[in-house]
């Protein structure tokens, strides 16, 4: 019987080593064992393309490997084992190995498997989850109009979501949160029918207002899936009676128009004055009351009536007729106004007047104060009695030195 040598053992027991070694370093994390492929989890929409990366830190030539949920072989290096052409190569290196799935489906959900062929033979998995895209949503229960008062039952429906989408309610802008929402599994076992019931107690203000279904989920950007229905509520008439411009004057036309709010818009006015019949110049014609000429015989309170089937108001309007001269006082405000900045301008004019008329006379009796002085008239005496004018010159020339100085003060 022969024995093995030693040598031979030596090198059994070598390999054994090794072996044992690789086995406890398969198990080893990324930074401990550089030959540990390494992947990560992917999400992707029905539809979309995702991409596997498999990586290692170091490479020793040997080659790393895809496979799908089947364990079918995808690509083995940079080499197309599987004839799908959804699937294409990435990027190929020799740490690294990255390929892409486009239109991804919902079979095509589960872990794909990365593999190095070292000794032992490394692995790393990763996990696909395919989303479900719910479908547009349907709003149901709003085709016909609503009479005010009145309860109104939407309903919303989204098909084909995976996981289940949520549903969102808004009046306008204002989101509504008191709604019913149901979730139901379709028969391929993989995506929901979800649902939601809305009850709204609706009002005139609610007429033509826009309700908004939106579906909120992970595969969608926020508004992507969306519907609008627009609320018609059928409510009475609201009345206002609106006059023309300007002040009704004695003599002047005049007109008074019927305006209404209601749905429908009303088919029927009736005009009336409480104190007793229209006057002979006063035409209706529909919503609106024509007076061709109005006198003060025509003041009152005037009414109309609308009727648009659905109920019946009215509305009122005190007619006061002014007098033809009403233009004086049509504005009392402006009136006033305008007649104080007036007289405040006479009045200043008239205070600059005065003193300019002090200042003068001060200045000039200054003056003849200053001035003050004696002035003498060299009239002859006899002069009055000359029998003509010589001798009244030669009279005055000789008694000039004795005649009586006249004098005359000016003050």
């Amino acid at each position: 019987m022969a024995f093995p040598s030693a040598p031979s053992t030596l090198r059994s027991v070598i390999l054994l080593t090794v072996l044992f070694t690789a086995a406890v370093h398969s198990n080893i994390a990324y930074d401990e064992d550089p030959l540990q492929p390494v992947t990560s989890d992917e999400t992707v929409p029905v539809g979309g393309t995702v991409t596997l990366t498999c990586r290692v830190a170091e490479s020793d030539n040997s080659s790393l490997q895809w496979s799908n949920t089947a364990q079918q072989t995808l690509y083995f290096g940079g080499k197309r084992a599987l004839r799908d052409n959804r699937i294409q190569l990435h990027r190929s290196l020799p740490t690294e190995l990255s390929i892409t799935i486009a239109d991804v489906q919902l079979s095509d959900e589960g872990e794909y498997t990365c593999s190095i062929f070292t000794m032992p033979v490394r692995t790393a998995r990763a996990t696909v989850t395919v989303l479900g895209v719910p479908s547009k949503p349907q709003i149901s229960g709003s085709e016909d109009p609503v009479m005010e008062g009145e309860t109104v039952t939407l309903t919303c429906t989204s098909t084909g979501s995976k996981p289940p989408a949520k549903i969102q309610w808004y009046k306008g802008d204002e989101e509504l949160t008191d709604h019913l929402y149901m979730a139901e599994p379709l028969p391929d076992g993989l995506t929901y029918n979800v649902s939601s019931k809305l009850s709204l107690t609706v009002s005139s203000n609610d007429d033509n207002v826009h309700i908004t279904c939106a579906v909120n989920h992970p595969s969608l950007a926020p508004g992507d899936q969306k519907s609008e229905q627009t609320l018609r509520v059928l409510y009475s008439p609201i009345i206002q009676i609106l006059p023309e411009k300007g002040l009704p004057r004695e003599g002047g036309k005049f007109t008074l128009q019927c305006l209404t709010n209601g749905n429908p818009e009303p088919a029927n006015y009736i005009w009336e004055r409480k104190e007793g019949d229209l006057p002979s110049l006063a035409r209706p014609e529909g919503a609106v009351l024509y007076f061709s000429m109005l006198n003060k015989s025509d003041n009152g309170v005037y009414v109309c009536h609308a009727d648009n089937g659905i109920g019946k108001s009215s509305g009122e309007y005190v007619l006061q007729v002014q007098e033809d001269d009403a233009d004086n006082i049509a504005d009392p405000t402006a009136m006033s106004t305008s007649s104080g900045v007036d007289h405040a301008v006479i009045g200043g004019v008239v205070a600059v007047i005065v003193f300019i008329l002090l200042c003068l006379l001060i200045v000039f009796g200054r003056y003849l104060i200053r001035h003050k002085g004696t002035y003498l008239t060299h009239e002859a005496k006899g002069s009055d009695d000359a029998p003509d004018a010589d001798t009244a010159i030669i009279n005055a020339e000789g008694g000039h030195s004795g005649a009586d100085d006249k004098k005359e003060y000016f003050i």
